[in-house]
């Protein structure tokens, strides 16, 4: 394998890997606000705040963790045929099944992108020129030139309304170290499919 690929897999491996072991602390955080949401109802007011933020919480946990979860093959086999086959064919199998996974993750980015722009008061049909124009406005103008870019924010229709452009932005990261790590994945499986241990 070329060397820019065994250092691709290498740095891609890596952050992954630290930032699983870090997002699987965020269990605590959902355990902790919904015990607070129980202690609420029963003692005091009941917080208008819990409920989202325990949902936002668990799919900040779902989506960071899932790039960790792909790297450790801890995804959901039929075992029934694969676990007989021999290393060399699992890894075929596998190459193909992550071809797959690249194509479903990409269009998942795509459509987080678009919703991400429309969060943030996009309604048009470029998100990436959006986007583009957002973070210009920013690195040139500072916070004041990229407010006046950004158009009406996108809230939750309950009781609390949050904004919820952070966690689609969150989702987007989640996607795209998915993405990148599925890259490695299917470089890790040519590679065995060539004899070869990354």
């Amino acid at each position: 394998m070329p060397r820019l690929l065994r250092s691709y897999v290498k740095v891609v491996d890596a952050i992954n890997y630290r930032l699983g072991r870090v997002i699987m602390y965020g269990l605590f955080v959902m355990v902790a606000v919904l015990l607070w949401s129980s202690i609420s109802k029963t003692f005091f007011l009941p917080s208008l705040w819990t409920l989202e933020v325990a949902q936002f919480a668990m799919v900040a946990y779902y989506i960071l963790g899932g790039p960790y979860s792909i790297q450790l093959g801890s995804n959901v086999r039929m075992d029934l045929f694969y676990a007989g086959w021999t290393v060399k064919k699992k890894a075929w199998f596998d190459a193909f099944t992550v071809l797959v996974l690249i194509f479903y993750l990409g269009v998942l980015l795509y459509g987080g992108i678009g919703s991400t722009a429309y969060s943030l008061g996009h309604f048009g049909s470029e998100p990436f020129i959006f986007l583009k124009n957002l973070v210009v406005a920013f690195v040139t103008g500072g916070p004041e030139a990229a407010g006046k870019v950004i158009g009406h924010i996108e809230r939750s229709p309950t009781a609390w309304r949050p904004i919820l452009w952070p966690i689609k932005t969150i989702m987007c990261l989640g996607f795209l170290l998915m993405l990148l790590q599925a890259v490695s994945e299917l470089i890790k499986d040519i590679a065995r499919i060539r004899g070869e241990e990354i």
